[in-house]
């Protein structure tokens, strides 16, 4: 028969490791965020210096700077 401390710890445990699974998901969800905000300003920024016109070329030009990470 087990006692209930034998039966505390490994819930315990548990607990633990769905905390820090929780803070790790909530981390990484923090820079998806700040990566996707940088992007979109960066977009932005590169629309406004083509007069707020998205064109066949600044569109290009996004393209390639997002997929080239230059």
């Amino acid at each position: 028969m087990k006692s209930a401390a034998s039966t505390a710890f490994p819930v315990s445990r548990e607990r633990e490791k769905s905390a820090a699974l929780r803070f790790l998901r909530r981390v990484y969800q923090a820079i998806l965020t700040s990566r996707q905000r940088q992007a979109d300003r960066e977009i932005a920024r590169m629309l406004h210096l083509n007069g707020d016109v998205l064109t066949d070329s600044a569109e290009r030009e996004i393209e390639r700077r997002f997929k080239l990470g230059a």
